[in-house]
């Protein structure tokens, strides 16, 4: 195999070993896919100020994430369906997290449950809560992330509707995957992702299946998820459910700077600028180019965190000068997890650090305290 050196890598590599239709659910877009492609397009278009005879020595990326230490300023993102990129993938990803030093965020989509992720860590972790129409199980879900002593809640507020995924709708999509021949084919093909599937019985969403009303098999489930995001999702729910579960509360998906004004006021601890990887509003702006804007806007209000595009430790630098104060990735921890399972999570957090290190170093600085617009050369935003 040859050697992993970039997260491009991973991806090359997922891509061989994981069914196609889970492999194009993480690496996709709504639409045109136009914003997911500028999320890491507008990446490339910051530069960066190469300094020189600079004391480079005793370099840290140390800083903290709502008050919680981490060992650089990147959190898994909530990525559905996880667990089918790789048999009990929340549960590897998460270990993979603690054990580096960096949060792991738990999808409400996700395959393996809350209780499951508690079982395997000992370090807190964050939920990703979906508000649903059944606000009954909404509370049952605050109350099982409360009792797994989950550190944060992160409520997602741009999915009131699904945006289209064409590639979703053309692989009919499922979770179990429905046993069609185009399946089988794709399925077979992945020997070792079959095995690894074979070994475990987590293959269905199992923070919903067993826990909301009237959800007692696979098709209710399918018909339970398919109506239950709630289009009245408003600024007062943000209240209630802050009351509900009062502890701290991260409010991701924030594009607009009015937005993040009336986010700022409800109490939250942070934001993340996020248009959900280019999933949702196809022709909206990438996450980095909006993050400026917000910063400036509320930035001395509430922390600031973002999304969308990350596919290197230079991006991650980038977010930081711009003013995030932590960031997340989803797809670079997706194709290491289904290239090589917990190992290639930690290989995927390995290069975003050592990349953001060596670029912090030759930028001129030495702590991420010291990081700031000083080191952009030329930005379009």
């Amino acid at each position: 195999m040859p050697p992993i050196l970039e997260i491009a890598d991973l991806k090359t590599l997922a891509r061989k070993r994981v069914p196609k239709l889970f492999f194009d659910y993480a690496d996709s877009g709504s639409y045109t896919e136009g914003t997911y492609r500028a999320n890491e397009s507008d990446f490339a278009r910051i530069k960066l100020r190469q300094r020189v005879l600079v004391d480079m020595s005793g370099r840290t990326l140390e800083t903290t994430m709502i008050g919680e230490k981490v060992k650089m300023p990147v959190a898994l993102a909530p990525t559905g369906l996880t667990g089918m990129q790789h048999a009990d993938g929340e549960m590897l990803a998460a270990k993979a997290a603690e054990a580096f030093g960096v949060p792991f965020t738990l999808s409400t989509m996700s395959i393996c449950s809350i209780e499951d992720v508690a079982s395997v860590t000992t370090r807190p972790f964050w939920f990703q809560l979906y508000v649903m129409r059944d606000r009954d199980f909404v509370v049952n879900l605050i109350e099982r992330a409360r009792a797994a002593k989950c550190s944060a809640l992160v409520l997602t507020a741009d999915l009131q509707l699904l945006g289209q995924r064409h590639k979703d709708i053309r692989n009919s999509l499922a979770a179990p995957p429905r046993l069609t021949p185009k399946h089988l084919y794709q399925m077979a093909t992945r020997p070792r992702w079959c095995w690894n599937m074979l070994q475990t019985k987590r293959r269905t969403f199992r923070n919903i299946h067993g826990h909301a009303k009237d959800v007692t098999d696979l098709s209710s489930l399918h018909a339970w998820t398919a109506e239950q995001f709630d289009p009245k999702l408003s600024w007062k729910d943000v209240e209630w459910i802050k009351k509900q579960w009062g502890g701290k509360l991260i409010i991701k998906g924030i594009l607009d700077v009015e937005d993040a004004k009336m986010a700022a006021k409800t109490g939250a601890d942070a934001i993340v600028v996020s248009n959900h990887g280019g999933r949702q509003l196809d022709g909206a702006h990438s996450s980095i180019a909006m993050l400026p804007k917000i910063v400036d806007a509320v930035g001395h209000k509430i922390e600031i965190h973002m999304d969308g595009g990350i596919r290197s430790g230079q991006d991650v630098l980038k977010a930081v000068a711009l003013g995030a104060k932590g960031t997340y990735i989803g797809r670079p921890f997706l194709y290491g997890l289904g290239a090589m399972g917990q190992e290639g999570v930690r290989k995927a957090l390995e290069i975003i650090a050592r990349e953001m290190d060596v670029t912090m170093a030759l930028c001129g600085r030495r702590s991420l305290k010291d990081v700031d617009r000083d080191i952009i050369a030329e930005s379009p935003f």
